[in-house]
């Protein structure tokens, strides 16, 4: 799944974040006829997009803890004031091919430092399943990160 957002604030303060967000393992899970039949320890995936941009790429069961860390939940007052209308969000959104932000569960987040750090929430991307053809995990599906 991909999280896309603007971080701004003290530049020390969002390289450090940076570093927090690129250190962090998930398990990537490995299902086969609705069963978890493996995991895989792996890293996210953070890219820098245009204008100041990011986007963090890591696994779907993560979703909830991510974006309640991102504070997708409570963007920051400059978006309300008219810093970022809802139309030029909107636009952004649309041009980085991004859905709505889904109501999602905030009752767990992730050792990340975000202190001094705002967040402009973009929107999601999801990622679709592959199903291996062969090999060990033949019949099985994992999600296409």
């Amino acid at each position: 799944m991909h999280f896309v957002f603007i971080p701004y604030g003290i530049k020390s303060a969002v390289d450090r974040l940076m570093i927090d967000i690129q250190a962090q393992k998930h398990i990537r899970r490995i299902y086969k006829d609705g069963k978890e039949v493996s995991a895989i320890w792996e890293t996210g995936a953070l890219r820098l997009l245009p204008f100041g941009v990011w986007e963090y790429i890591c696994p779907r069961e993560d979703a909830d803890k991510v974006m309640t860390t991102l504070g997708f939940d409570n963007p920051h007052k400059q978006v309300e004031s008219g810093f970022f209308t809802k139309t030029a969000l909107t636009f952004i959104r649309k041009a980085l091919k991004c859905d709505k932000i889904p109501t999602f569960d905030n009752s767990k987040k992730l050792l990340w430092i975000t202190q001094d750090v705002a967040m402009i929430p973009i929107g999601v991307r999801y990622d679709k399943d592959k199903v291996y053809n062969e090999g060990e995990f033949k019949g099985c599906s994992i999600e296409m990160l």
